[in-house]
């Protein structure tokens, strides 16, 4: 699959350059991308990019340093007892032939668990004065990465003049990935493999035949993604196998503390930890009602936050007995049955991700926003509304009703009167939208309710 999009991560990239001899911090889950991104970029900038081994100190040194000999003919002539002096002569060479960086180490989560004073031998060398390359390094594993440069205690913590994580690639994105795919097609085929990159390269062979993409990669034991979740928990460092329950009991239905507690057994004062680490790793995500204060507990729900994920632990995870002997029509009825759920769940993920930059499209909406990031509202015996949003000026409040489905459609919108239980509807001008994958005729539609389509979703998501 060709490169796509990256154009904020690329831009930060660019401007690391602008501070000779900087460092930067990439990191982000596994299949996301990283590699991907820093491959191109250092093509751009004659780069030097090296990924480390998940091996012993002395031989991860010697495959970086045949790595390395690739621009400094000789780099690997010698053995380097030590990470101090293997970076001493990388300064050094860089500095005899006048080359500026970047040098790329990809995964230095691996060399990190391999040989934990690395850290200290980076801080050292970074912080020595004189000329030396640009440094560059990523990881897959977020404990590893947090532990080194992240949290105050880290020996590399503040001195990275970038740091961010690679987040999965925009959703209008697929429809450069999946050609002559409609709108609607793209929220379905969102639905399976969300941003993941990895994901769209394995399924673009297979275009918007769903049924054979979701067999063959996912469903059928021998598929390439059967196993994907614990692979990405493995992936961490130290492995994150353990948590693996939480995802289970959440991808089944248990949304709350109370309930996930229960379901494992044990006390919800003991799961705020392991929680907290799953939606750091962007595994889960903590949603909190609109208008609910952003750290309170109370009301919060715990989802999976990736597509793919959500699919896996709600088809997969439950049948992996019946799926190792089933024939593709019985595998495939599993996932049909749990279709229009995950489907309709990243439809409304889709739209919500869109408000922001609605006022970007051709949609009336967006003439009556900017509007801040959209939430779904619940409380009690309230009526649940999916999408609602505060204008950036705070003189309009947008309630949204998400339908998939043709028979989910309502003949009449959410009323007015509806809304009125909204925090701040009293205040605000309240704007009704109804997002529906193909909007009605304009003839039918009501004068008081927006309609809003996947075709302006995902333009908004470009």
């Amino acid at each position: 699959m060709r490169f796509l999009d990256r154009a904020d991560e690329l831009r930060r990239l660019d401007a690391a350059l602008g501070h000779p001899g900087g460092f930067t911090a990439v990191w982000g889950r596994r299949r996301v991308g990283k590699s991907r991104l820093l491959l191109e970029w250092s093509s751009r900038h004659d780069g030097l990019y090296t990924v480390a081994d998940l091996s012993a100190a002395p031989v991860q040194r010697r495959y970086l340093a045949a790595a390395v000999a690739e621009r400094f003919p000789g780099f690997a002539s010698v053995e380097y007892p030590d990470w101090r002096s293997f970076l001493d002569r990388l300064r050094a060479e860089a500095v005899a032939a006048g080359w500026p960086g970047p040098f790329i180490l990809d995964e230095l989560p691996y060399l990190l668990a391999a040989d934990p004073t690395l850290a200290s031998v980076l801080q050292n060398w970074l912080d020595r004065p004189g000329p030396r390359p640009s440094l560059v390094v990523s990881g897959s594993s977020w404990r590893m990465m947090h532990g080194a440069l992240l949290s105050a205690a880290a020996p590399l913590y503040g001195r990275a003049v970038e740091a961010f994580a690679v987040q999965p690639l925009r959703p209008a994105y697929l429809g450069d990935a999946f050609p002559g795919s409609s709108p609607r097609e793209q929220v379905s085929l969102y639905a399976l493999w969300g941003g993941t990159p990895r994901y769209w390269e394995l399924a673009e062979r297979l275009g918007t035949d769903l049924e054979a993409a979701v067999d063959s990669l996912v469903l059928d034991p021998a598929g390439p993604l059967h196993e994907e979740p614990d692979r990405l928990l493995r992936a961490e460092t130290p492995s994150a196998s353990s948590l693996r329950p939480l995802l289970d009991v959440i991808g089944a239905g248990s949304h709350r503390l109370s309930e996930i507690a229960g379901r494992l057994g044990k006390p919800a004062s003991s799961l705020s930890g392991p929680l907290a680490a799953l939606c750091e790793m962007r595994l889960l995500r903590r949603e909190t009602p609109f208008g609910s204060p952003p750290h309170s507990g109370k009301r919060s729900l715990y989802r999976i936050d990736d597509p793919f994920l959500r699919l896996w632990f709600r088809v997969v995870a439950p049948h992996r007995a019946a799926l190792a002997t089933a024939p593709a029509e019985i595998r495939l009825s599993y996932w049909e049955r749990a279709r229009p759920a995950l489907e309709s769940q990243a439809w409304e993920e889709l739209c919500r991700m869109a408000a922001p930059t609605l006022h970007q499209t051709d949609s009336p909406l967006g003439t009556l926003g900017p509007w801040e990031p959209a939430q779904r509202y619940w409380r009690r015996n309230e009526p649940e509304v999916d999408l609602v949003a505060r204008s950036v000026d705070g003189k309009r409040l947008l309630a949204g009703e998400v339908k998939w489905t043709a028979k989910s459609r309502c003949a009449r919108p959410a009323e007015k009167t509806e809304a009125a239980h909204l925090p701040g509807a009293r205040d605000a001008e309240v704007i009704h939208a109804h997002f529906v994958p193909v909007p009605a005729e304009p003839r039918s539609r009501r004068s008081d309710v927006h309609e809003v389509g996947a075709g302006t979703v995902l333009a908004a998501l470009r």
